[in-house]
């Protein structure tokens, strides 16, 4: 499995991708994300799924593009070539897969800007080979591993939202899918594109990285649920009758020692003073 998300902002592109690839009982590391610039044209592509059907389709959609660059002068052409590709690669290789009992599997993102695109475009592709544009109302798509992530980015990411906040929000968003996903995992890349700049930054980040930031996140949480406004809402626990457990900690002040008494042991003591 994996984790891609690209969040489209009025101001750009932010996208965050994990480089864990499971192949049977190994784990290996591998980039997720491919990107082309040139003059006036900047985009990339993220994807999901089986790893062969990923390099095929690069490998023709490289050389397609390569000739008929001039061609794509919107994103939704890019799309429109990777797609043909994709559908190629499918029907060179479905059949064989499929008798192997391996499904026909790719999800990709692609976001940039190309000469004619007012402002940056994101797309998602469907192993089908059909797209849709993801829009400013839910801006952001995930594919892989993406239901863990889903509620942070729900509640905190809008389309006006800064990109180092989205990165934030992005880099929250893993780290949920992380806890919760063994097949995700460290390293990861960032993509940022700013608006019109035509030019595409990315840089990779391992877990000592975000080791700080990890710890203070689960802090923060469990603190946030502590100072829960609850009040009038949990009177379900006024008439309940705790058991408190038959275990206390009591330090032994001549030897400065940790020991553990069982409740009832001191109840008698008590009694006996």
């Amino acid at each position: 499995m994996t984790f891609c998300l690209t969040m489209r902002l009025e101001d750009g592109l932010v996208g965050i991708a994990d480089t864990r690839i499971t192949t049977g009982n190994e784990c290996i590391t591998a980039r997720k994300v491919t990107r082309y610039q040139g003059k006036n044209y900047a985009f990339f592509i993220m994807s999901s799924g089986l790893r062969s059907v990923r390099d095929k389709t690069l490998t023709y959609f490289d050389e397609l593009f390569e000739a008929q660059r001039s061609k794509c002068d919107r994103l939704f052409k890019v799309c429109n070539f990777f797609t043909e590709q994709l559908r190629k690669v499918g029907k060179e290789d479905r059949e064989a897969l499929e008798l192997s009992k391996l499904s026909f599997n790719m999800n990709t993102l692609v976001g940039g800007q190309m000469p004619k695109d007012k402002d940056p475009k994101l797309y998602l592709i469907y192993p089908e080979g059909n797209w849709v544009e993801v829009g400013t109302g839910t801006p952001y798509a995930a594919i892989g591993n993406s239901g863990y992530g889903k509620p942070v980015l729900d509640r905190t990411l809008h389309y006006t939202d800064s990109m180092q906040y989205a990165f934030r929000v992005g880099c929250m968003a893993f780290d949920s899918t992380r806890i919760s996903a063994a097949d995700v995992d460290y390293p990861l890349d960032a993509v940022i594109y700013p608006r019109d700049s035509f030019n595409i930054t990315m840089q990779r980040y391992d877990k000592d990285d975000f080791r700080d930031l990890t710890r203070w996140w689960q802090e923060r949480l469990r603190q946030s649920v502590q100072d829960l406004p609850f009040e009038g809402l949990d009177t379900i626990f006024d008439n309940v009758l705790y058991k408190p457990s038959n275990l206390s900690v009591k330090r032994l002040s001549d030897t400065g020692h940790i020991g553990v008494l069982h409740t009832d042991d001191i109840l008698k003591s008590n009694d006996s003073n």
